[in-house]
């Protein structure tokens, strides 16, 4: 048996901090074993984009353990209490050569006794898996997807009473996409859409006018994004929590490029799309939250949504490889759209769910 300590992770004030080594560390590992479960560096994230948010407390606690052998971190545990909820959103991590020697169960033991002690009993997780050809798989209950069994973070979560409650596929568009291709979906489906519908787009915080749509949009997600079995993530979203997240994410590195499709005669925002783009040009895109909302679905706003935000990111950073994608597999819609646009699957992520006693 491998000897191993825990602890709580001090978030430094800034990534120059005297204290923001093990923060720096913790990063790496946090990395290290995106890239053994994925095979590719695409989920990797920078040490000083990864702080802002852990800075943003005001609406979600958020803690983080890590294992250390001889010093150095070989694993951390999450733990996030979304306020007025009873959920907390855990995930741990290890790395793959110090598996098997206790040091996961002993996180997992320490985040479960967190989110009872803070009387959060409903705990759900995600878990990644590279594409596999396993033939034993657990089908989540919305009939759509499923997980190798045999998987290391199947297994660790079968152990210890969690169910799957919905897989989620990721998907990846390689770019340049073909803009001439992109451009004539985005002309068939301003035209389906029709004269009611305006776009608007921005880069970075939320313009003033747009504050509280976005928080209704923000908010309709637990209810018109598919959930599967998951308990939905009610917390509230208010025009204040919308610029605390702008707060954090005007201190990463990163970019966020918005597009917005407003219905004109309401006024109000039928949906919504984000690309969270990295610094490095090098670096893969991550789609962010996309949604229409069900009173303005059968308009085909989602593929306006989407081409038009590619376009700006063809027009404003046009050197990236790829753009990410997470869509739940019992979402054919967004898929379909994605399939159009030519994403390609490249690994899937289970969603996990216990109910603490």
């Amino acid at each position: 048996m491998t000897a191993f300590s825990i602890g709580e992770l001090v978030i430094p004030a800034s990534i120059d901090a005297p204290d923001a080594g093990d923060f720096i560390e913790m990063t790496r590992v946090r990395n290290r074993v995106g890239v053994e479960v994925t095979g590719c560096s695409d989920l990797a994230v920078r040490p000083d984009e990864l702080l802002p948010s852990w800075h943003a407390q005001a609406f979600e606690e958020k803690r983080m353990l890590v294992a250390r052998v001889e010093g150095r971190i070989v694993a951390r545990a999450v733990i996030e209490l979304p306020l007025g909820t009873p959920l907390a959103w855990i995930a741990v991590e290890v790395l793959r050569r110090f598996r098997r020697h206790g040091i996961g169960s002993a996180l997992y033991e320490r985040v479960e006794s967190m989110a009872a002690a803070a009387r959060h009993p409903v705990l759900q997780g995600f878990v990644i898996q590279g594409a596999s050809d396993s033939v034993e798989r657990i089908v989540a209950p919305t009939g759509f997807g499923s997980v190798a069994r045999d998987d290391d973070g199947s297994r660790f979560l079968l152990a210890r009473g969690f169910a799957l409650e919905q897989v989620a596929r990721m998907s990846r568009l390689g770019l340049p996409a073909d803009r001439s291709a992109m451009h004539r979906l985005f002309v068939r489906a301003a035209a389906d859409a029709g004269v009611d519908y305006r776009m608007h787009y921005w880069t970075g915080r939320t313009p003033p006018e747009h504050l509280l749509q976005i928080a209704d949009l923000r908010g309709r997600l637990a209810t018109d994004a598919p959930q599967g079995g998951l308990e939905p993530d009610t917390s509230a979203w208010t025009v204040d929590r919308v610029r605390a997240e702008d707060d954090y994410l005007e201190a990463s590195p990163r970019t966020r490029l918005t597009a917005l499709v407003e219905y004109q005669p309401t006024g109000e925002a039928a949906g919504y799309t984000e690309l969270d783009v990295p610094a490095e040009p090098s670096r893969a895109v991550t789609q962010g939250d996309t949604i229409v909302l069900q009173e303005h679905r059968g308009h085909r706003l989602g593929m306006l949504l989407k081409t038009a935000n590619l376009l700006r990111l063809g027009d404003l950073e046009p050197r990236h490889p790829s753009v990410l994608s997470f869509a739940a597999e019992e979402n054919r819609h967004m898929l379909q759209l994605n399939d159009a646009l030519g994403f390609v699957p490249w690994g899937y992520e289970g969603a996990w769910k216990k109910v603490l006693s």
